[in-house]
């Protein structure tokens, strides 16, 4: 099984913003830990990140017939990206949301998210190991499907 992990603005400044919300591992750190875990899994996974809506858009064209699920941190498109609500849908992939920090428990703007109902679920406030149970849930979804 090949997941694909996008992760989208600021993720890449893990460790260094707002760490009382986001935690102190750094972007690398988190990265390694899910490589190490996935491996336990027997999951191939490839992580991306970007700033930019349009490369996340690409980066979820691009896996059409490469990828069997896609976990996606979204950052704050979560809130007003339609156009990643539309490239989530258009490629018919297994997708899962995932926040690092409880998006319900915060601001009111962020507790809306215009991309999940794109996805199969959506994981929020469990830190990095969202993504672990990320990758879970989506290995679940494939083999209820078989």
């Amino acid at each position: 099984m090949k997941l694909l992990i996008i992760n989208g603005p600021n993720l890449n400044l893990l460790g260094v913003r707002e760490k009382s919300v986001y935690g102190t591992m750094s972007y690398i750190d988190l990265c390694e830990y899910i490589l190490a875990e996935a491996k336990k899994l027997n999951v191939e996974i490839e992580i991306v990140q970007s700033n930019s809506e349009g490369e996340i858009i690409n980066f979820l064209h691009n896996a059409i017939g490469k990828f069997q699920g896609v976990i996606i941190n979204p950052g704050a498109y979560t809130h007003y990206s339609y156009a990643i609500h539309d490239a989530i849908k258009a490629i018919s992939i297994k997708t899962v949301e995932v926040h690092l920090s409880n998006i319900h428990a915060r601001e009111e703007f962020r507790s809306k998210s215009v991309t999940a109902p794109a996805c199969v679920g959506q994981i929020s406030g469990f830190g990095h190991y969202g993504y672990i149970m990320a990758i879970m849930a989506i290995m679940a979804q494939l083999n209820n499907s078989e």
